[in-house]
């Protein structure tokens, strides 16, 4: 008689092992990256979409860089696969950032597509000034604010996950995104009236 086969690991497996690397397993981490690696390709194919046509950088060099600054952070901070995803998908948007600075950004000019942030999963071509623009700008928000932008423009994530991550309520992730948005935009684009109504 054969054995059974394994069932795929669950979010319980990945909260146990981020456990045991906060309490100092050092192969714990790597575990989970092995857990969840898919997701973290998936993450850095978003990511990359919204970056210009023929950026150096693929989904498989992004998950490596990102893991490298990953490391000590998630090992501190993440408490289950949703937060680390979380915690992934802010260390993928500075190395983009820090890629963009050290090829020189262009400056602003004819060819650059305005950022709507209308969802997280919407590829959105973002000119490399303009993602250094934005990384100022969400700097300069409130920090839960700047936490569901990220978590949710950029790592795609959906409200219920925010929520739990942030330990808020979806009512409030969702408020905190549409001022978000607003105050991005208006921040970015000051010239312009985006006519849009909120979803």
């Amino acid at each position: 008689m054969n054995p059974p086969t394994p069932s795929p690991p669950d979010g319980s497996t990945v909260t146990r092992l981020l456990g045991a690397a906060q309490a100092g397993d050092g192969t714990a981490l790597d575990r989970v990256v092995d857990l969840v690696y898919d997701d973290l390709r998936r993450l850095a194919r978003g990511h990359l979409a919204r970056e210009r046509a023929g950026h150096t950088l693929g989904a498989t060099a992004l998950v490596h860089e990102s893991y490298l600054r990953l490391v000590d952070s998630a090992a501190r901070e993440a408490v289950d696969r949703a937060h680390f995803l979380a915690i992934a998908s802010r260390s993928m948007r500075q190395v983009l950032v820090d890629h963009a600075r050290s090829v020189g950004a262009a400056k602003r000019g004819g060819d650059l597509r305005r950022v709507t942030l209308l969802e997280g999963s919407a590829a959105v071509e973002m000119d490399p000034e303009e993602l250094l623009a934005l990384d100022a700008a969400l700097e300069a928000l409130d920090e839960r604010q700047r936490r569901v932008v990220e978590y949710r423009f950029f790592g795609g994530m959906s409200e219920s996950e925010i929520a739990r991550v942030l330990e808020v309520t979806e009512r409030t992730v969702r408020r905190d995104w549409v001022k978000a948005r607003a105050w991005l935009y208006a921040t970015l684009y000051p010239d312009e009236d985006d006519g849009r109504t909120e979803s």
